[in-house]
């Protein structure tokens, strides 16, 4: 696991579009893994700026968001579809047919949509780069705390912790689902690459677990500590709780010289 630490917000957020850029630009057909959520919109706002620059095209790219929320209309404003045509795919050259999310239509089964979703995946050659954020109570995805770390796509009930924290984002008198659909812990160890960003004071501890605590189910998110290539961005705040900072920054300086010379990615 590498971990880096920004003095802020924006310095993760652009780190993370560095790492995006260099892949979709380097290797054919890219697959990417995407995330809702607070924490990326400072990534595609920074993705944004680079494709209006000409640094970078999304033409050949193909997504697979990590949840939907279950039974909601994709032109629902709180959709996750909305949500990332309004952050994102409204704004670059991606094509449309080739952005995908786990999406359970009211009548469908779940079960039947998450198998038809890891089959997605698989068919487009499995996902290079999976974004993360990690929830305060150390959930990615919308795996929730006791989630297998064997998961795949699936239904899952939101927990409290988690609808109190999304409550901010809907109307007091709005419904708000209960339930979503999310691709298993298992799912996103498959990715190739993980690039997980975590900013604010409320992420500290989840981090700390996430990084140095027991590989446990009551923390999915350390479930990437299994992970070859993940890569931990965080600002001061996010890592505040972590010990060994020095040794994070002095390592992260070691590798700068070796992305230097051979770029991020080992294997493109």
């Amino acid at each position: 696991m590498q971990v880096i630490i920004f003095d802020n917000a924006q310095d993760v957020a652009e780190s993370a579009a560095e790492w995006v850029a260099e892949l979709v630009n380097k290797k054919p057909n890219p697959v990417l893994g995407l995330a809702t959520g607070s924490t990326p919109i400072s990534l595609y706002s920074a993705l944004v700026n680079k494709y209006k620059a000409d640094q970078i095209s999304f033409k050949q790219t193909t997504t697979f968001n990590l949840d939907e929320y279950l039974g909601i209309e994709e032109t629902n404003k709180q959709s996750y579809r909305h949500f990332m045509n309004e952050n994102l795919f409204d704004h670059v050259d991606i094509d449309k047919d080739k952005t995908f999310l786990p999406t359970c239509n009211q009548g469908e089964n779940p079960r039947k949509q998450g198998l038809a979703y890891e089959d997605k995946i698989a068919d487009a050659g499995g996902i290079d780069l999976q974004i993360l954020g990690i929830g305060a109570n150390g959930h990615i995805g919308f795996n929730e705390p006791t989630s297998s770390l064997a998961s795949r796509t699936r239904i899952k009930t939101l927990s409290q912790q988690t609808l109190n924290d999304n409550s901010r984002l809907f109307a007091a008198d709005e419904f708000q689902p209960t339930l979503a659909m999310t691709m298993g812990i298992a799912t996103i160890l498959d990715a190739r690459y993980v690039l997980l960003m975590a900013t604010g004071k409320n992420k500290a501890k989840a981090v700390k677990d996430m990084v140095s605590g027991a590989l446990s189910a009551a923390c999915p998110a350390s479930a990437l500590q299994q992970h070859e290539n993940a890569v931990i961005l965080l600002d001061k705040e996010a890592a505040s709780e972590l010990e060994d900072q020095e040794y994070y920054v002095w390592a992260n300086m070691q590798n700068q010289k070796v992305n230097k010379e051979f770029g991020l990615y080992h294997n493109y």
